[in-house]
């Protein structure tokens, strides 16, 4: 059975990043009716932010990446906190240092600090390294502070194979004794991870590639402890486009980067998976760009899966948005949307006409105030805004016709509705000999002010009703 997981950091918000490493996890392990295991790798505790968790799991549920073991949840392999199980790892630490892959390091912090000085490139120099045992012994009864590092093969190269950028190779001079348990007694990533991974029966790791270069490092542990290796995922990285054109990687400098910010701007959670999951992936024999998670889950391959660096394109995003928002039905609009309105609406508007007239003209929900701040009060505009060659409508004095006309029908209708609204003004093509166009126009324009507007003349007075839309062809008969 396929297992994944996905580990991150509670250092704050869900990257784009973060959360499109999760549902490949998630989809890899579902194609094949595997496990999904989610597991808070907080050893880092100066980058700790408290709460973060909480908005990790609630990323999760609000997506539909539902994790099979984790916390909250359960499962064989607990517990999922890695603060919590600090004396796995320190055990299996000192198992390495027995069996001579790994060894105690008295370093004083100025020592390394000096070090560094010297040489900044140059790493740890392995001062540590062949202490004799008893000097170890000493050191440790004296009650010295120490962490733990590996020990990397000075000679020769570590090869593993990725599944999605082949046979990676390092030469073992490359690698650096890196620290496997700090001074504080919690582990490094690059150690509990791989403790983790196997003790929960991880089969396929999924990360971003930044990490290619230091999994050579990482299969090095697996096979001192005589492990199996996983199979090791990469995935490409996520680049956003500068101002000049140039792509570099994708920062808050390109837009808003977080699941969260997303969210709050008014994107859909299906959307934005959606999108995520074409990110570095593409489905073969599909003539669709659009998938629930369901049907992503029977088609997503891991051949599928590009080496090449993604584009995070917002405008392709928002495009996809509005698809989604657009394909809503009326009632799950508004309940989506109402969070978003931030002035009161009217009685006296119809908000449920409103609504569904801007349903499929809007591309985000947080749109809607601007989209609909016409409905509710008539914005000024300047008269020369009737004027149009296309309805060969080029003096006022015609556009005065066509209202003063209009608002003789509009006095007597006693039904508002769209259709009876139209029927009672299409006689007034003939009786002025004017296009049906160039009427509505006319009548638009004074109830709207506004040269683009969802929905037409009537339409919009369906919405803001008969009191308010005499009252504004009124208004712009006196501006004319």
């Amino acid at each position: 059975m396929i297992v994944t997981r996905f580990a991150p950091s509670p250092t704050g918000y869900m990257h784009i990043g973060n959360l499109r490493t999760a549902l490949y996890s998630y989809l890899i392990s579902k194609h094949e009716d595997g496990k999904f295991i989610l597991r808070i790798e907080d050893t880092d505790r100066e980058r700790f932010v408290e709460g973060a968790t909480d908005i990790i799991k609630s990323t999760l549920s609000i997506t539909g990446l539902g994790y099979d073991e984790g916390p909250d949840v359960g499962g064989d392999h607990g517990p999922y906190v890695q603060s919590e199980r600090k004396e796995i790892y320190m055990e299996y630490a000192k198992k390495l240092v027995d069996m001579g892959y790994a060894y105690y390091c008295f370093c004083t912090k100025d020592r390394l600090e000096k070090l560094h000085e010297e040489d900044a490139t140059g790493g740890y120099d392995r001062h540590c390294r062949n202490l004799s045992p008893e000097e170890v012994q000493r050191n440790l009864d004296a009650g010295i502070p120490f962490v733990i590092r590996q020990k990397m093969p000075l000679e020769g190269t570590t090869s593993y194979v990725d599944s999605v950028f082949g046979e990676i190779s390092m030469n073992n001079s490359e690698l650096q004794d890196q620290i496997l348990m700090k001074a504080d007694g919690y582990p490094t990533y690059n150690f509990c991870h791989v403790i983790d991974d196997h003790l929960m029966g991880v089969t396929h790791v999924v990360r971003g590639s930044e990490y290619l270069t230091s999994t050579p490092k990482y299969v090095l542990l697996y096979d001192a402890y005589g492990w199996e290796r996983p199979t090791y995922v990469h995935l490409p990285l996520i680049m956003g486009r500068n101002e000049d054109g140039s792509i570099s990687k994708l920062s808050k400098r390109h837009g808003a980067v977080s699941f969260q910010d997303l969210i709050a701007d008014g994107y859909l959670p299906e959307a934005v998976v959606n999108y995520l999951a074409l990110l570095g992936w593409c489905p073969k024999n599909s003539e669709t760009e659009f998938f629930t998670l369901d049907e992503l889950k029977s088609v997503f391959t891991i051949d599928g899966v590009s080496k090449s660096p993604s584009v995070f394109d917002y405008e392709k995003l928002l495009w996809f948005n509005g698809e989604y928002i657009h394909k809503l039905s009326p009632e799950k609009f508004e309940e989506l949307v109402t969070p978003f309105i931030k002035c009161e609406i009217p009685s006296t508007v119809n908000k449920a006409r409103m609504l569904e007239l801007l349903r499929t003209r809007i591309t985000k929900l947080s749109e809607i105030n601007e989209r609909m701040a016409f409905f509710i009060s008539l914005p000024d505009y300047e008269r020369e805004l009737f004027l149009n060659k296309k309805n060969k409508i080029s003096d006022f004095e015609l556009v005065k016709t066509v209202l003063t006309s209009a608002l003789d029908i509009l006095s007597a209708t006693d039904s508002f509705d769209n259709d009876t609204l139209f029927a009672g003004l299409t006689p007034l093509t003939e009786s002025l000999g004017l296009k049906t166009g160039t009427i509505m126009w006319c009548i638009r324009i004074a109830v709207s002010g506004m040269t683009a507007t969802p929905g037409g003349a009537t339409e919009i007075m369906e919405v803001i009703g008969k009191d308010e839309s005499i009252a504004r062809i009124k208004a712009a008969i006196s501006k004319l």
